[in-house]
């Protein structure tokens, strides 16, 4: 079982996003039978073998064993993940992404897509895996943004330029920069 499912296809996410399905998932977090996931939820194991049927098509859930129980061979399932990532692009995403200006908010959301979409594709399995999250919050008057800006460009820059040989392990960089809170609270 993996930590994070991405879900990036559209097939996926109209599976998933089912209050029922999702139900059905929390309970195979541990490998269950339909019947006993049925009996946990107080429905009939028709139904809940119906739910995860759909899961399985949409390689949410797996089935990792079988056992016969009164002759009947019954199949063991498990959730394919612990957490599942919708990607940005499944909601409300209209049309093909544009070139978008490096300053703009679409630009953003792309860049964010992009990130998610590499952490998602990570093999979690592995505990070496070096990362690192800084988040922190500045304060930049508007006379003082474009200089602000400008100095974290070439920061960037040289740290680029410093580490972006072609030796060594690779890693990406992504940088975000947004208002924070209600608009009507920034000054």
């Amino acid at each position: 079982m993996r930590d994070v499912v991405y879900l990036d296809q559209i097939e996926q996410a109209e599976a998933l996003l089912k209050p029922q399905r999702i139900e059905v998932l929390r309970h195979l977090a541990e490998p269950r039978s339909c019947t006993e996931v049925a009996i946990e939820l107080e429905q009939t194991p028709q139904r809940v073998y119906y739910q995860v049927k759909r899961l399985v098509e949409a390689d949410l859930v797996r089935q990792v064993a079988e056992r016969r129980v009164r002759g009947i061979t019954e199949g063991i399932y498990q959730a394919a993940g612990r957490a599942y990532w919708l990607s940005p692009h499944l909601v409300g995403r209209i049309g093909l992404r544009q070139t978008r200006d490096r300053l703009s908010l679409g630009f953003l959301v792309d860049l964010m897509e992009d990130v998610q979409a590499d952490i998602a594709a990570l093999d979690r399995t592995r505990p070496d895996l070096p990362s690192i999250g800084v988040s922190g919050d500045i304060r930049v008057r508007p006379e003082h943004r474009k200089a602000f800006l400008d100095e974290l460009n070439q920061t960037l820059q040289d740290l680029f330029t410093r580490y972006g040989g072609a030796e060594g392990d690779a890693f990406r960089l992504a940088v975000a920069c947004y208002p924070k809170g209600n608009p009507d609270e920034r000054t």
